[in-house]
């Protein structure tokens, strides 16, 4: 069998991982700061080591047009992270949820929001592309687009028979208030309203044949759907609807067998668990979405297959709120949930920890950004670095 460098560092960084002390540190990207907002991050390592992570930052978010993608490095081998510099800002329009992923062909792409008459179900699915992204300060971008998805007639009728799958109750309701999915389904028959306001929030998956899924969802249908690339980003098309009481913000993991399981924020009712729904056939569809056993206080969340093979979850595990940021682990592909750790507070005045974005780096580490708020108000995107050795060796 002929022995790859690929393979040789792959194998490397799993016995890495297994043998590693544990390892759990945690910084601020930038002081905490106060009467401004900042929030959505997203991390990638690039090529040459070095750390990237974006969010967004102004006086608000979609009601806010001072809103702009903000960003910082971490150079490989270093200790401080970069000053802050600007990724993307469309004038007078707020720019909010940013997302990072580093292609095949190592390009760096930031995809965003560009919120359109200050509601979400309004905004443009909007992208940055760059090779020149390994220096300091903001990457050389080298080309930027919307990226216009045309979900037809059949993202409705699978809204339609993934409802009546679904047997939701409707509660009350008048001739002069419809009932929630009959609203849905009209507004499913409108073309426009069909292409606008689909938001990114989780990094894409790159499936082993090279095709792209880039998880996305819309505030306007609360329910999510996945822009499918199969020529390394020159065009997308949309998949069905992923339907169910609120499924949001999907995270991708892929099994063995090749099946795709999204576990989805809950934006629905009570109880407030984590959904999920599975796709067989790389993501061109997707099973109605069902409640899991794990808690979700109606927040953002990341799954992570590592080298190692097992699942990783970092979520917020409650269902009121958003106190405790945890690390969720399982060697059967999702099926149980063996080791779980508390990832944050890390000190007794944290409050909020929230959105969390991770990846698995060179070296075998996990790391996560997320928002941070304390409850003096102040605010700053943090940064994790951990290893599966610490989640294992917690209570």
């Amino acid at each position: 069998m002929r022995i790859t460098g690929f393979f040789v560092m792959f194998m490397l960084a799993v016995v890495l991982t297994c043998s590693a002390a544990p390892i759990c540190e945690i910084e601020d990207i930038f002081a905490p700061i106060t009467d401004t907002h900042v929030h959505g991050s997203s991390i990638v390592q690039c090529p040459n080591g070095d750390l990237l992570v974006a969010w967004f930052h102004g006086s608000g978010e979609r009601k806010a047009d001072d809103v702009v993608v903000n960003g910082a490095r971490k150079k490989a081998g270093e200790s401080t992270w970069s000053p802050i510099f600007q990724m993307a800002d469309t004038p007078d329009f707020p720019d909010c949820n940013p997302v990072l992923y580093i292609d095949q062909k190592e390009r760096l792409w930031l995809f965003w929001l560009a919120v359109q008459a200050n509601r979400w179900e309004c905004g443009l699915l909007k992208y940055r592309r760059a090779e020149d992204y390994q220096g300091t300060g903001v990457p050389v971008w080298s080309w930027q687009d919307v990226i216009n998805l045309k979900p037809g007639q059949a993202f409705a009728d699978a809204l339609e028979k993934d409802f009546e799958a679904l047997g939701m109750g409707e509660g009350m309701w008048g001739e002069y208030a419809p009932p929630y999915t009959r609203m849905l389904l009209e507004a499913a028959q409108d073309p426009y309203k069909r292409q606008v306001g689909w938001m990114p929030r989780i990094h894409p998956l790159t499936l082993p044949s090279g095709r792209i899924l880039l998880p996305l969802y819309s505030d306007g249908f609360n329910v999510s759907l996945v822009a499918i690339s199969d020529d390394i980003g020159e065009t997308w098309r949309s998949s069905l609807p992923i339907v169910g009481a609120g499924p949001t913000q999907p995270t991708f993991a892929l099994r063995q067998n090749g099946d795709i399981v999204a576990f989805l924020r809950d934006s629905g009712e009570s109880p407030m668990r984590v959904q999920i729904s599975t796709s067989t056939d790389n993501g061109e569809s997707w099973s109605p979405s069902t409640d899991t056993r794990i808690p979700n206080p109606d927040s953002s969340l990341e799954a992570l297959v590592l080298d190692s093979g097992a699942w990783l979850l970092i979520l917020n595990d409650t269902s009121i709120g958003r106190m405790r940021l945890s690390a969720w682990l399982s060697e059967d592909e999702g099926k149980t949930w063996t080791w779980k750790r508390q990832v944050e507070p890390s000190e007794t005045l944290g409050s909020s920890f929230a959105y969390p974005s991770v990846i698995q780096s060179s070296d075998g580490n996990i790391h996560i950004s997320y928002s941070y708020r304390s409850k003096e108000k102040t605010a700053s995107i943090r940064h994790c670095t951990l290893n599966e050795a610490w989640i294992k060796s917690g209570k």
